[in-house]
Parts: C-alpha cells; sequence; structure tokens
C-alpha cells in the first residue's frame, strides 16, 4: 500500500464513521425503548425473567439488572458438580462422578468440567473467563445483598432423626472392571494428530466438531473413542461473537455434524451420554450408528499442558498408567481425573473388618447440611485500604500437592450430635478432644478487640456458594466451620479467638478411609517426579512432570467427587424455525440464549450416590484451609528403603500467620501471595510451601482477578528466569 491509498482509505473510514454515528444513536433509543418495557412488563406479577429474555433477545441475567425483583434467574453460577448438558429436545443426565471447584461462579460448570479445577495456575492473564465478565448491574446488586443465612439442625428430636444412614446405601468395591477407551491426542492448532498408531498431521479448517470427527475418523481407526484437545481451544474460535464462553462452548458443541453422527444417547455402567458445557474445558459425545462412540474433550482437566506437543502429552498418559499400574493392577485411566480419582478410590474399600460391607452414605437431610456449610478452597483478594496501593514486593507461595497431607483421618459413619448443652457439660479435657476428632461446628465468633491480621473462619457472602473470611477486630458473627479451622482460631500462634458452640457434628477418632488411596497416590507422585529430574531425555522429564501433575488432579478432584452437590442438569435446544424459544423441561430455567440454541438447567435434587461422602470432602477441605494460616513445613529424616520415598517431621512453622500482619495479598484454594519472603525450607514433601513466584520490586497493588493473574504470570515468569 502506498501513501495515497492509505489517505484514501483513511476519507472512506472517515465516511463510514460519519453513517454509524446516526445508527449508533438510533440504536441507544431503540434499547433504551426496550430497556423500559421489559421494566414495565416486570411489573406483572407473574412475569418470569426468561421469557422476558427470550422475548427481548437479551440473557437472563440482562433481564434482572433491568428488573431485580425478578432474581435470581443470573446465569448460574453453578457449582463445579452441576451435571452434565445434553443437546437435543431433551437432556439426560448422566452418572458421572462430581468433581469440586473453588467457589468462582463460572456459569454452567459440568460435573465433569469441574475436574479442570479454575484454580490460580489455571487461568491465564488476559483469558476472558466468566469470573472476568465486566461486572453487570445484576452482578453489582448481588454484591450488596446481604450475606446468605446458613441452616440449622432442627432442635429436639427432628433434628435428631438427620442422624442415620441413608437406607441401603453403601460404598461397595465395584463389581465390574472399567472398559478401555482408546485415546487421540489432537492439537488443533497446528492439526497434530497422535495415538498408539502413529503420528499424523490433518487440515482441520476451523476445527469445527464436524471437521474434527471427519478428518480424525479417516486417519485412525473406530475404535479410538476419546480424542484428547492439546492445544487450541477450538470451542472458543468464535467467543468474540457471545457474552459468554459458555455460549461460545454451547454454540461449537451443537454446531451441525457430518452425516451418519448425532449427539451420543446410548449408555452403559461406565458410558456417558450427552455433552458437558464447561467455559474452559467443555466434554462432547457423539455417536456414528450404534457401535461407534467418541468423546472430544481437554486435556486442561488433568493438567496445564505448557505448550507440549500432543506425542510428550500421551507419553505422559502413559507414564502415568504405568505408575499407577504398579499400586491398582486393574487400573484403567478414565475421561478425567475425577473419575479416575474415585474408581481408584473403590478399589481400596476393605474387603474384611469393621467396613467390609461398605461405607454408610449419610441421611440426605445431613448431606444437604454439609453441603450449604462446609466450603471449599479460600479464594479471598486482600484489597486498599486493607493493604497499602503500593507494596514493596509480590511473592507467590503454593502448597505443594497439599490436599494428600490431609486424607489420613476421615470423618466415617453416622456423626453424634453435640448440641450447645451437652457440650457446655463436658470437662475441659473432653472439649478438647472433640475438637481433635473429625468434627463440623456451628458456632458464633467473636474477634478480639486487638486482632490486626486476616481473618481465620469462612462465614457465608452473598451468593449460592461464596464465602468471605471477617477479620474486623470485635465483629461477631454465625457461622460452621470444620474442626480443624475450630482448632486454628482457639489456639492460633497470634491470639485466641473467641468461639461459643451452637451445634455439631462429632465422628469418632482414627478412622481411615482415604489412607490407603492417597498414600498410593503420594507414592505414585513421588515416583514420577523423581524421574522428571532424573530421566536423562529431557521430552521424557517433561511427559513425568506431567504425569505427576496428574496425579494431583486425581487425588484433588476425587476428594471433590466426595462433596456430591444437589444434582444439577443442564440441556440445550434448538431454537424453532421463526426464532422462537421451544418448550424447556417442567421446572427448567434459561440460563442461555444463542443464534441457534437456547441452554437450560434444573435442579434435581440429590441423587442415591453410594460413594456420595461429603463429609469426607469438607474435612479435606477445612484442614487445607486451616494450613494456609498455620502449619509446619517438612523435613527430611530419612527414606524408605523398598519404596524410595523419603521419611519426614514437622520442621519450621509456616503459614499465613507466620507472616507480618498487612503483609498478605491473596489466597488461591492452597497457595498465599505476600509482600514478604520467608525463609521457610523446603524439602518437597505434600503440603510444603514452595515459592512458585517472584517480584522483588515495588508493584501496584492488585485490585481485581485481572491485575491478580497478570501479577501471578510475571512473578512466575521472573522466578523462572532468575533460575536460568
Amino acid at each position: 500500500m502506498d501513501a495515497k491509498s492509505y489517505n484514501n482509505g483513511l476519507t472512506d473510514l472517515r465516511q463510514l464513521r460519519d453513517e454509524i454515528r446516526p445508527l449508533e444513536r438510533q440504536l441507544k433509543k431503540l434499547q433504551s425503548a426496550r430497556d423500559k418495557k421489559i421494566a414495565e412488563l416486570g411489573t406483572y406479577e407473574k412475569a418470569k425473567a426468561d421469557r422476558l429474555a427470550t422475548s427481548a433477545g437479551l440473557s437472563v441475567i440482562d433481564v434482572v439488572a433491568l428488573a431485580p425483583h425478578l432474581g435470581p434467574q443470573a446465569p448460574a453460577s453453578g457449582p463445579a458438580n452441576d451435571e452434565p448438558s445434553t443437546s437435543g429436545t431433551a437432556a439426560q443426565a448422566t452418572t458421572e462422578p462430581v468433581g469440586t471447584t473453588p467457589d468462582l461462579g463460572t456459569p454452567l460448570v459440568s460435573a465433569e468440567a469441574s475436574d479442570a479445577e479454575p484454580k490460580h495456575e489455571r487461568t491465564a492473564p488476559g483469558t476472558a473467563t466468566a469470573e472476568q465478565v465486566p461486572t453487570t448491574p445484576a452482578a453489582q446488586t448481588a454484591k450488596e445483598a446481604p450475606a446468605r443465612e446458613l441452616p440449622s439442625i432442627p432442635a429436639g428430636a427432628e433434628g435428631d432423626r438427620w442422624f442415620r444412614q441413608e437406607s441401603n446405601l453403601v460404598s461397595k468395591p465395584p463389581n465390574f472392571k472399567q472398559a478401555v477407551r482408546q485415546m487421540a491426542f489432537l492439537d488443533t492448532a497446528t492439526g497434530v494428530l497422535v495415538w498408539s498408531g502413529g503420528t499424523a498431521r490433518l487440515e482441520l479448517g476451523r476445527a469445527s466438531v464436524a471437521e474434527i470427527l471427519t478428518a480424525v475418523y479417516a486417519t485412525v481407526p473406530p475404535t479410538i473413542e476419546r480424542i484428547y484437545v492439546t492445544g487450541g481451544d477450538p470451542w472458543h474460535r468464535d467467543a468474540g461473537r457471545h457474552d459468554f464462553l459458555k455460549d461460545a462452548v454451547s454454540a461449537w458443541l451443537n454446531a451441525p455434524l457430518p452425516e451418519g453422527w448425532q449427539v451420543e444417547s446410548s449408555r452403559g455402567k461406565d458410558r456417558q451420554a450427552g455433552h458437558l458445557v464447561h467455559p474452559r474445558n467443555p466434554v462432547g459425545r457423539w455417536q456414528r450408528g450404534t457401535d461407534q462412540h467418541t468423546e472430544i474433550r481437554s486435556v486442561g482437566e488433568w493438567f496445564d499442558p505448557e505448550g507440549a506437543p500432543p506425542e510428550i502429552i500421551r507419553q505422559a498418559f502413559v507414564e502415568l498408567w504405568k505408575a499407577l499400574h504398579e499400586k491398582w493392577r486393574d487400573v484403567v485411566l478414565m475421561g478425567s481425573p475425577s473419575q479416575t480419582g474415585r474408581d481408584l478410590w473403590t478399589r481400596t474399600i476393605p474387603e474384611r473388618g469393621r467396613w467390609a460391607e461398605g461405607y454408610p452414605v449419610l441421611s440426605q437431610e445431613l448431606r444437604g447440611l454439609l453441603h450449604a456449610t462446609a466450603g471449599q478452597g479460600r479464594t479471598e483478594l486482600i484489597t486498599p485500604p486493607r493493604v497499602p496501593e503500593q507494596v514493596p514486593a509480590w511473592y507467590e507461595l503454593d502448597r505443594t500437592f497439599a490436599y494428600a497431607r490431609h486424607c489420613s483421618i476421615s470423618p466415617t459413619g453416622v456423626p453424634r450430635r453435640m448440641t450447645t448443652t451437652a457440650f457446655a457439660a463436658l470437662s475441659d479435657k473432653e472439649k478438647g478432644d472433640l475438637l481433635y476428632a473429625p468434627s463440623h461446628w456451628q458456632v458464633r465468633v467473636t474477634i478480639p478487640q486487638e486482632w490486626d491480621h486476616v481473618g481465620l473462619l469462612p462465614a457465608p457472602a452473598p451468593g449460592e456458594r461464596s464465602w468471605h473470611y471477617p477479620y474486623e477486630a470485635g465483629r461477631t458473627f454465625t457461622t460452621w466451620a470444620g474442626g480443624a479451622e475450630i482448632n486454628m482460631a482457639l489456639r492460633n500462634p497470634i491470639m485466641p479467638w473467641k468461639v461459643e458452640f451452637l451445634d455439631g457434628l462429632v465422628w469418632e477418632k482414627n478412622q481411615r478411609p482415604l489412607q490407603e488411596w492417597s498414600t498410593k497416590l503420594k507414592s505414585v507422585w513421588n515416583h514420577l517426579l523423581r524421574w522428571s529430574t532424573s530421566h536423562g531425555d529431557e521430552s521424557m522429564r517433561w511427559a513425568f512432570r506431567l504425569a505427576a501433575r496428574a496425579v494431583r488432579s486425581i487425588l484433588l478432584y476425587g476428594i471433590g467427587t466426595f462433596a456430591q452437590r444437589p444434582k444439577m442438569t443442564t440441556g440445550s435446544v434448538e431454537l424453532n424455525a421463526d426464532g422462537s424459544t421451544p418448550e424447556i423441561p417442567d421446572g427448567a430455567r434459561l440460563t442461555g440464549i444463542t443464534d441457534t440454541h437456547v441452554t437450560w438447567q434444573r435442579d434435581g435434587g440429590f441423587s442415591r450416590d453410594p460413594y456420595a461422602h461429603p463429609e469426607w470432602a469438607a474435612a479435606v477441605w477445612s484442614a487445607a484451609r486451616a494450613a494456609l494460616l498455620s502449619t509446619h513445613q517438612s523435613v527430611v529424616i530419612g527414606q524408605d528403603d523398598k519404596t524410595g520415598d523419603v521419611k519426614v517431621g514437622k520442621g519450621v512453622p509456616a503459614g499465613a500467620l507466620h507472616l507480618p500482619a498487612g503483609s498478605i495479598l491473596a489466597f488461591r484454594t492452597d497457595a498465599i501471595y505476600t509482600t514478604g519472603r520467608p525463609d521457610w525450607p523446603y524439602s518437597g514433601q505434600p503440603g510444603d510451601y514452595l515459592l512458585k513466584g517472584a517480584l522483588d520490586w515495588e508493584q501496584n497493588t492488585p485490585t481485581s482477578d485481572e491485575e491478580f493473574y497478570t501479577l501471578q504470570k510475571l512473578g512466575r515468569q521472573n522466578l523462572e528466569a532468575e533460575a536460568l
């Protein structure tokens, strides 16, 4: 292009600008009229946000922003255990194990998609996640809303009836062997496909579902039933056309298919059906005829691939299977780490002894109570004026394989109730013993007048699953918390908090339903880590490192499967030919709309899941949150001659309460972000704090998630550069 063409182009651009401006003004007038009409119709006593949204061509959350009294109808901030979405005229719930994620409020998170926990290392800066969508008036209203009220156990005999086992429901070993699914690994950015039969480079066009299925199955045999996408994120190609990533993902999953293909509908003991809609790691399932089945998934469910090519990622899965096979001879790698984790755990259920008949599942009432009162990982961003607008440095301290440290003793069986009257009647020694047993308590907490550090106990905040951590000196609040955190509040290294016990669930001591499972996984993890540093081939070291991270995911999300939330079924239906919304299932509500489909969600309540043990997940989460505040860094004291695993003992105290007041900037599940660089020795054992990011110069204090993730990325890059 020469200068003349450039100047002519600028003239054309100005003409377009002048043509657009009156249209923009007209559009604003029409939008204003539309918004007034929505507000007017919203005053009708039977008005429904979903019907108004469909008529106006808006999302439900936009309608609620204009008529807040119609809420809560915003796109579901589904807990990470939402059940699968199916495409077509009706959705089927699947039986996939429920995973868990920190409470980040991602719309339409599916059961399996939660395997890719949106933890601090999962979201890159600038990623247009649902959490980073610009705040809407509805969201602002939610932030200003009062905190939700946590449930209590009914008084007297009515509450006592909650303390029972669910009839005819126990966790038993499986009586069948999982089917092996052949896998292929595809980078949709480069077109490289790797499977057991070799490597190929495909032409994928825009990497639509139709193009992927056509190209892959023109290359590999139909026995390949699982395609892991290792790079390219094809479901985000049209993200710019949608307000939410889940809508872009839904449109990608529901795009036209090649002739002969349809959304999978058949089911079996270990086969799923339909799609799972998740903004980062969706799962699509299709079939051709009655015999050929396939699913497309993201490898991000297992680990961050770090740009690894498909060959290395396939090798990581090979090494993962080989290492697990040493501990479980019948191991099968299933589609997600949560599925794999729970399946491996079921194969450690004892065949003899007290629990040979299976582990009892708690009553639906107690499971519902734990669901409502046991939060997950601590996610907190501490902003000015609690901390200065500029800080001298930024450090990330991440607990290595943290949850593995908290699986030795777990609440097992039916707990006994401990009312405030019963607790008060105990001696001081008996009270102390109770707090060292697995337990979950309703308490009234008063923060000391001299307190000037971070909050210690979670309290309910606005939002279905939101928690915050009160820190204001002298404040009193009522909440539920696990015994590990209550102990921390009473015995923290700064000063004790006042805790009044209102009600509680107490289990007997020294039961270990997760110990064999977690011990085996720790041994596998140690084995893979050793090879990730000692193998002579650099590409194999990379593969071993990724495999070790997959083991972490198996344990982390395996624990999450025990949480069992109420079953949330999501689905999508195609718009009618005239663009109107078709009928959706009774009891469902609209949660999103695209040019071709609408998505819906329905609460199905608690299922009779024989592996539902929210008491186990709650205990691990509580212990991990307590360890963020105070724990001991391990020291190596020897090595096991048989396994090569190191023996460890307690070392120096570590955690947020061992750092200066005012130095903590954020918490993310099992990581602390601080302005001080502590001198905590690192032995590489589960639960130890590892310095993962460092910026040794003055920084602006992050005040948003976007700014936080930017500093996180810069800190990690800088520390990596220092090590080179």
